[in-house]
Order: C-alpha cells, then sequence, then structure tokens
C-alpha cells in the first residue's frame, strides 16, 4: 500500500482509508479513547492546532495583539483591549504595529488560502494590501497593494509603500501614500523608492527612481507645513537613504552607469541641519579626489552610516570593473578566426583560501562586498579604512575608532578551529592600524558606544580602551572563571561566558556564569556577583532580561529582571535584583516562561508560560507578576484529547556523570503497568521538561501524539568527554533506558529509539552497539566519519572536516591521525552487529549531511543481511519541507513504532516494499 498524497483532498481520502484499515485491524490497535472517554489524538486532528504569531504590546498597555496561525489554513490577526472586552479579529492579518500614541493599529492583510489556491492556477500573483485600524472606533482605512508601511515616530502618519504596478519594470518607485493620523488626509508621492521619517517624525525624506529617470532625486517633505523641498535632482540612480541617529542630518547616494563598466559610479550626497532649517548641501565625488583608490567606486551595495555627531559619513568601497562582453568583444577583435567555445571548469587549488564550494555558496555577497571607508564632513577628507588584508571593519558610534578583525594568517591553517584573526585598533583620523591581540579566538563583543572590547585570552578576561589604547587584565576570585569549562567541544580553546551587557555609567561590564551575574569593573578593580550568590547555591541559572528593546546599556542603579531558570529541578521564572538589596523571586513555579514584552509608557508586560500539558499562551501582568491574567486561548479543542503528564528521572551515565531525563507518562497512566516507549534523543534533553509538544507537520515524533496513544516518551540528557560521541551517547542513553525499566514503567521487548540530524548519526550508532531496542528511526544521520569528514557541508559549503574534528562530532583528530577512532565511531564499519530491524529518513538534497551517508548505512546493511528500510525523499532538504512528505513520514514512522512496539500488522510498504513504478499510485 502506498500512502503518498500530493493534496488536502488526496491526504483526506487516505486518512479515511486509515481508519477503514483500522476497523480491519491491519493498522496499529489503540485508537479509541484513554483518559474520561478523551479522544486520542492522530494525524488527522493536527490541523485544528494553532501556534501564535507575532505577539506585542501597545505602548500604553492598554492593547495586545497576536495571531493564530493554524496547522492548516490562514492566519488570523487579533487586536484585544485588556481593559474591556472589545476584539478585532483580521482574517489573513500579519506584521501588526502600534502608532506610538496607541490610537492606531496597521497590519498587512495577504489572500486568503482559497484565494491563493485560484491564483495560483491562474498563474497571477497574490497582491496583498495594508490596512489601518483605528482602536477606539473600529475604522478602518484599506491600501490594496501595499509592500510596506511604518508610523512616524509622533503618530501623526502612516506611510503605507505600493509595490510596483510592473514588477518587470527596470525602474525602483512606486506610489507612496502618506495618510495623516490627525485628519485624515492623504497625500500620494509617485515613483518613491526609499523613504523614512526621521526620528523626531518632523521631516519624511523618501527617493524618487521613475521610468526613464524623470524627476529622480532625493526630497524632504517637513511634515508640520506640507512643504516638499528637492534636495538633489536629476537623471540619476539614487539609493541608501540615510538618516543620522538624531534626525538632523541626511546622507544619500547619486549613481551614474559607466558605459561598458560593472559598478555604477557613485557620488556621496549630505545634508545637514535639518533641525534648524540651515540646510547645508555637500557633495563628495571621487573623481575630484586624488587620493580615492584608483579603480574603486563608492558601492551601493555598501550600507551608509553617520557618526553620532553627524561630522562623518562611512560608506562601502568597491573594485570597478568591465563587463564580460567587452573583454570578448576585444578577445574577438585579437583572434578574428577562434570560435571555440570556453571550457567550463572550476579549478579547486590546494592555495585557496576558501575552498571553490565556499566560493560558489558566497558568490552573491562576494559580488556585493565593500572595504568600509569614512569621510570628514569639515575637513573634507576621505580614507579607506578596510583592505584586502582586513577586510571587516566595525566603527564606533562617535566615529573615531574602528576594530579592524583579520583572519588572513589563520585561512589556511586547517589543523586548528575556525575563528583566529588578529584584531586591530584603526584611528579613522590617520588610519593607523595598531595591534589588540593577535591569534585571537575567542572575542566576546564590544561595548555598544565601541569604546571597549571584551575577550578572552589564555582562559583569561581582558578589556582594551579604544580611546587610551589600554589593556586591562579583569581578574577573578580564580583563574579561568570566565571560561566555560563545562563545554564539551573539541576546540583549541573553550569558550567564554557571554556579556549580558555593559553599565550606564560606563564603568564595568555584567557577565553571565554557570549560575550567579557578575558585575565586573573596567578598570580590574574587582568583580561583584549580583546575585549574592543564590544562582550557585540553589543551582538557578540567572539571566538579565532586557524589556526595552532600544536600551544599549544595564543602568544598574535600578531594578534589574532576571530570568531563572532551575538545573535539576526544571522550573522556572522571574526574579529582580537591585544593588541594595537580595535578589527577589517574583514568580519561580513548575513553568516554561516566554520572554516578557514591556509596553513602552506604562507598567504592563506580556509573556507566555507553558508545560508539556499546557500551550504556550500569553498573560498580562505588571512588574512584579502579580495576578496575570491570560489574553490568548489558541487551542481549547485540547480538552478534548487525552494527553499525558511528565515526570523527572535522574540517573547517572555507566561513567558516573549525574544526569536526568523528562519521561512522558501515556493518558490515563496506570501506575505499575508496563508500556511501550519511545525514545527520542539529541544531546541535553531534560531542559524541555515544561515544552509543549505541538502536534506540527514535520520529521520527528511528537510526544503528545504518542503518549495520547499509549506509549511513554523518554528524551534523555547525553554528554561527551573525550572524542568519542558515539560511545558517549551509548553510556548516557542505555542507562537512561534501564532506569526507567528498573523502575517499572516500560516493557523491555516494546522500546523503540528514534533521532534526526546528530540525534541520527546516535541512533545510527547505537543500533549497532545494543539490542535493548526492538527497533530504530533513524534520520539524516551521519554514518561513516571517515567519508563524512572530507565531504562538504552543502549549505554552506565548507568541508565537514572542522564540524567533526572540533565542533559537534567532538573527535579531537583527523581520520589519519588516529584511524582506528574514526571506524570505532563510524555506525557503517559497525553494521555487522545489527540485531534489530532499523529504518532510515534522509531526503536527497539534504545540505546538512548528505544523502549518500543514509545511502551508504543502508547498502552496508541490506548487504549484511540486516532488516532495514530506508525512506528517501527526492528534492527534500535536511527537514522534509512538503506537507505532502511530512504527512507521509508521520505516518510511517508511527506504523513502524506501532508494528514493533504493539504488535500491530504491518503495512505492505514494509513487509514488501514499493517498486519504483507502483510509487504514484
Amino acid at each position: 500500500m502506498n500512502i503518498r498524497n500530493r493534496s488536502t483532498h488526496a491526504w483526506l481520502a487516505v486518512l479515511a482509508i486509515i481508519s477503514i484499515l483500522a476497523a480491519g485491524g491491519l493498522l496499529a490497535p489503540g485508537l479509541t479513547a484513554q483518559e474520561d472517554g478523551k479522544k486520542v489524538l492522530t494525524l488527522e486532528d493536527y490541523p485544528q492546532w494553532s501556534r501564535i504569531t507575532s505577539p506585542g504590546i501597545s505602548p500604553n498597555g492598554k492593547w495586545a495583539t497576536f495571531g493564530y496561525q493554524p496547522n492548516d489554513g490562514d492566519n488570523t490577526l487579533y487586536f484585544k483591549s485588556l481593559t474591556s472586552d472589545t476584539v478585532y479579529d483580521i482574517a489573513g492579518g500579519s506584521r501588526p504595529a502600534f502608532s506610538d500614541d496607541s490610537r492606531w493599529a496597521a497590519y498587512r492583510i495577504e489572500p486568503l488560502k482559497e484565494e491563493r489556491e485560484k491564483l495560483e492556477k491562474a498563474k497571477k500573483p497574490g497582491i496583498s494590501k495594508a490596512e489601518l485600524l483605528n482602536l477606539a472606533t473600529g475604522h478602518k482605512y484599506t491600501v490594496e497593494g501595499a509592500d510596506s508601511f511604518v508610523f512616524s515616530k509622533d503618530a501623526h502618519y502612516l506611510a503605507i509603500k505600493k509595490r510596483k504596478s510592473d514588477p518587470k519594470a527596470k525602474h525602483g518607485g512606486s506610489d507612496l501614500i502618506l495618510h495623516s493620523l490627525k485628519d485624515g488626509p492623504t497625500l500620494n508621492l509617485g515613483n518613491v523608492s526609499q523613504f523614512a521619517f526621521n526620528k523626531p517624525g518632523t521631516h519624511l525624506a523618501y527617493v524618487v527612481d521613475a521610468d526613464s529617470k524623470a524627476g529622480n532625486g532625493v526630497y524632504l517633505l517637513t511634515l508640520s507645513t506640507g512643504s516638499m523641498r528637492p534636495l538633489d535632482t536629476g537623471e540619476y540612480e539614487y539609493s541608501q537613504l540615510t538618516w543620522d541617529k538624531e534626525g538632523t542630518a541626511l546622507a544619500a547616494l547619486k549613481g551614474t552607469e559607466e558605459e561598458d563598466m560593472v559598478q555604477k559610479s557613485n557620488v556621496l550626497l549630505t545634508f545637514t541641519g535639518i533641525d534648524k532649517n540651515r540646510l547645508a548641501a555637500a557633495a563628495y565625488d571621487p573623481k575630484n579626489d586624488g587620493s580615492f583608490p584608483e579603480g574603486m567606486v563608492i558601492s551601493q551595495f555598501g550600507s551608509l552610516s553617520w557618526n553620532t555627531d553627524a561630522s562623518k559619513v562611512f560608506f562601502g568601497l568597491k573594485e570597478q570593473k568591465e563587463k564580460e562582453k567587452k573583454k570578448e568583444k576585444e578577445k574577438e577583435k585579437e583572434k578574428p578566426t577562434n570560435k571555440d567555445k570556453v571550457a567550463d571548469v572550476d579549478v579547486w587549488h590546494w592555495k585557496d583560501e576558501e575552498i571553490q564550494s565556499v566560493q560558489m555558496r558566497r558568490a552573491r555577497r562576494d559580488r556585493e562586498y565593500t572595504y568600509r571607508s569614512v569621510y570628514h564632513l569639515k575637513d573634507k577628507l576621505f580614507l579607506r579604512l578596510a583592505d584586502e588584508s582586513m577586510r571587516s571593519v566595525t566603527v564606533t558610534k562617535d566615529g573615531r575608532f574602528g576594530l579592524g578583525r583579520d583572519n588572513k594568517p589563520y585561512v589556511l591553517q586547517l589543523d586548528i578551529s575556525r575563528g583566529k584573526a588578529d584584531y586591530y585598533r584603526i584611528d579613522t583620523l590617520t588610519n593607523e592600524r595598531q595591534v589588540i591581540e593577535k591569534r585571537l579566538e575567542r572575542p566576546l563583543g564590544s561595548s555598544p558606544d565601541s569604546r571597549y572590547f571584551l575577550y578572552l585570552r589564555d582562559k583569561e578576561l581582558y578589556v582594551y580602551d579604544m580611546e587610551t589604547a589600554g589593556k586591562t587584565h579583569l581578574k577573578a576570585d580564580e583563574p579561568g572563571f570566565f571560561v566555560n569549562k563545562d563545554d564539551d567541544r573539541m576546540s583549541d580553546a573553550k569558550p567564554g561566558y557571554r556579556p549580558a551587557g555593559w553599565s550606564k555609567d560606563g564603568k564595568s561590564v555584567i557577565m553571565t556564569h554557570k549560575f550567579d551575574l557578575y558585575q565586573v569593573a573596567l578598570d580590574g578593580s574587582g568583580v561583584k556577583n549580583l546575585t549574592e550568590e543564590i544562582g550557585t547555591q540553589e543551582q538557578i541559572r540567572f539571566g538579565y532580561v532586557r524589556l526595552d528593546p532600544e536600551e544599549e546599556f544595564i543602568d544598574t542603579a535600578g531594578t534589574l529582571l532576571l530570568s531563572a531558570y532551575g538545573e535539576w529541578t526544571k522550573k522556572s521564572g522571574f526574579y529582580s535584583v537591585t544593588a541594595e538589596r537580595r535578589p527577589i523571586r517574583l514568580i519561580y513555579e513548575d513553568h516554561r516562561f516566554g520572554r516578557p514584552q514591556k509596553a513602552k509608557d506604562a507598567e504592563v508586560l506580556i509573556y507566555s508560560q507553558e508545560t508539556f500539558v499546557e500551550f504556550p499562551d500569553y498573560y498580562a501582568v505588571d512588574p512584579e507578576f502579580r495576578s496575570p491574567s491570560k489574553i490568548t486561548d489558541a487551542n481549547p479543542q485540547q480538552a478534548e484529547y487525552a494527553w499525558g503528564r511528565r515526570i523527572l528521572i535522574d540517573y547517572e551515565s555507566t561513567l558516573g556523570k549525574r544526569l536526568q531525563a523528562t519521561l512522558t507518562l501515556p493518558a490515563g497512566y496506570e501506575e505499575g503497568k508496563k508500556y511501550p516507549m519511545l525514545v527520542y534523543h539529541y544531546e541535553k534533553m531534560s531542559q524541555r521538561h515544561h515544552q509543549y509538544s505541538m502536534p506540527v507537520y514535520d520529521d520527528r515524533p511528537h510526544m503528545s501524539t504518542y503518549a495520547s496513544n499509549g506509549y511513554l516518551v523518554l528524551m534523555p540528557d547525553i554528554v561527551y568527554a573525550n572524542g568519542t560521541p558515539g560511545t558517549n551517547a551509548a553510556e548516557c542513553l542505555i542507562p537512561a533506558v534501564e532506569k526507567v525499566i528498573e523502575l517499572g514503567y516500560a516493557d523491555p521487548a516494546r522500546i523503540g529509539l528514534q533521532g534526526h540530524s546528530w540525534g541520527g548519526y546516535q541512533s545510527s550508532f547505537l543500533v549497532t552497539q545494543t539490542d535493548i531496542f526492538a527497533c530504530v528511526v533513524t534520520g539524516a544521520p551521519l554514518t561513516n566519519l571517515i567519508s563524512m569528514y572530507n565531504i562538504l557541508y552543502k549549505a554552506s559549503g565548507n568541508t565537514n572536516q572542522s564540524l567533526i574534528q572540533f565542533g559537534q562530532g567532538r573527535m579531537g583528530k583527523t581520520p589519519w591521525e588516529d584511524m582506528d577512532l574514526y571506524i570505532s565511531q563510524s555506525p557503517v564499519h559497525q553494521a555487522e552487529a545489527i540485531k534489530v530491524p532499523f529504518l532510515i529518513l534522509h531526503g536527497t538534497e539534504d545540505g546538512a549531511v548528505d544523502w549518500n551517508q543514509g545511502l551508504e548505512f543502508y547498502t552496508a546493511a541490506r548487504r549484511l543481511g540486516k532488516e532495514v528500510i530506508l525512506l528517501s525523499y527526492p528534492g527534500e532538504p535536511h527537514h522534509l519541507s512538503k506537507i505532502e512528505n511530512q504527512k507521509d513520514f508521520q505516518l510511517r514512522m508511527k506504523q513502524y513504532f506501532d508494528h514493533h512496539l504493539k504488535g500491530a500488522d504491518a503495512p505492505d510498504w514494509m513487509t514488501k516494499g514499493i517498486p519504483f513504478l507502483e510509487k504514484k499510485k
């Protein structure tokens, strides 16, 4: 029987057949209620479930917005009053935004599914629209064919950009609708390609890009008077419209096509004094500057940026090149009789800094790559900051210095983990470069004002002051204090804990640690435990919660909100802390909490909370988390279904390492009864103890479905130690299974295993090491570490060498240094030991784990007479992307486990296979 389908109607027909087969005993038993007469969850029920999209809160804290996106259907956007019963719902709505005064909401509306399907059949594009909603009255203003929209800062205007009427038109302009929120009139600006309000909302700048360049230019609209002023016009292509941070200065590029040349030739335009009505316009034309690098142009691919006092503009340079057609013409003149076609060959050379596959993947990025440069307006001084030897330069906000990164000395050192580089301070006045550190692997980032650069060197924490060029060792109570010693990858250097933020007074950096938060003085004078060792004492991981998305620095003099996660209890919640007192527990319980969002101008938060049983709906609450009120109810139908619950299991690895697993008990669990069990794994999994199991279409088992159908589901922790990842998985996972058997939950004869990707590698290895499982399902698995080491990670173009040796593979050595080690950890080399049936899933276009890895394991097992099935999905990537294939695999995986773990009759595809010529029947 083949159940492959290509449409919803076909899928429903299949489900009907499935129900008939189930009635006839050909499918798994157990499709009856197991818990208080509730329904058992099946794939047929998945369309009812919705996820929540675009949650948000208005600036005044009186409105919440969110969307319900069902598995099979259209998104519905909601605006819900938090102070009354008013609710607005918009079918097909998305991308909601509130005005600053919270009186208005805007959103986009996409064509609904039925309409989209009709348009697809007619080969017509779906046309979206933008809508403005008056939250007080419910009145709506709609603009058809809208592409984007934005409110002005003062909530006086909504600008709506329409799509081009002719998508094939060469010019980029389309209508811009400027709608007044005060009195309602609209202004239609034609052929606008770019637009932006300044920060105060006093001006709108826009670029016109019209057919035949008629009327092209940069324009400035004064919103209070409605007066429009052309800043620069002509038959040019204008781009990169950029305001400074305060909205007082404007920059743009003015470009012309150069005959027979690839790149446009651009002039930098600047307009300052806009806030004082003393507009000063200036232009920097590289053709008039002898210091400008020959053969280069200011590029429209490089973004423009201002420094804080609007005295400097930063932009990108690019090499100018001749068009290929011109070169070909010149060659034809030189060799008029040569009619041979040019060979198509890629030369993979050992001296390539990046191998050809990486160059191919990054071709577009490299074609558009630009070198950071600066122009000083007052001194009319141009400087090129980045070049081939130092391609990456990050500029401080005041524009005084740049942070340069040069990895060229290390790109061909393949025996080290990737990431090492030399770092420099660059003076943007003189272009002088000063070494900060060489061969640095663990940078930890710069302060928001770019003054300080933080990094680990030889396991110690240092900060570099860009202004003084001083370097300070930030000592803690013990050596290597801010190194993450728990990291088990085989890199040359352990990673460091990351900074949570930088203090507002500019004197310290707030560092995360395993449990507590630390305030580290930038002058090296000391380290203060902000959470007073509560984290270490109670094994709670604290983190800083940034409530203001525009916040740059942490105000350590105020009250800080902290997230909290219990390492062994799996509880989570929030604490508050100030400099004067110990952390105070606000909420800390057996839930998993989402990141809170705060209303900009009110003391109101929204956040989600979930457990395995409780969908992550949203709640509104005050900053003390008192009396939360539920504002969403996305999946009320869940109450009709038998679900299950979770418990924590404590156990030890065979090496005595303390570990945990989360065990899902089946719906209607009866103490003392032994159940079939599915084991799902990756690395550490117990932290998912309170994660809701959403029924969705993908290629992994859903714990809610299996629990509803009478299964236990075990998710254990796996940790790594010594460069033997497969062995480590066995040392951690098998004791977890044995512990559950010992506790009397699982039937030892009915246990199955499933893992995908890295979990697929471990599943494939484990099927060669033990017969504790009745069957194994392995998805997109690494199976031969030797061949995997030398082939491509196609998604990036890189080889897998660094990944296998230093990254997730954790081998630590090359195959040539220890071939026996690689053989011992490769499932394909252990295939002869397989004793149980197993199923492989792999997409033929997998860009992470090459399809041949799955094929190699299949062919080896088949040759050795093992019971193996390969489900190969043509054209699919690392995770199945087509909904019909996701449904297909979900059903086949469930049938596979039901047969081997529940004794259900096996469908024909399991017992006989499906001939290629029959697969579409």
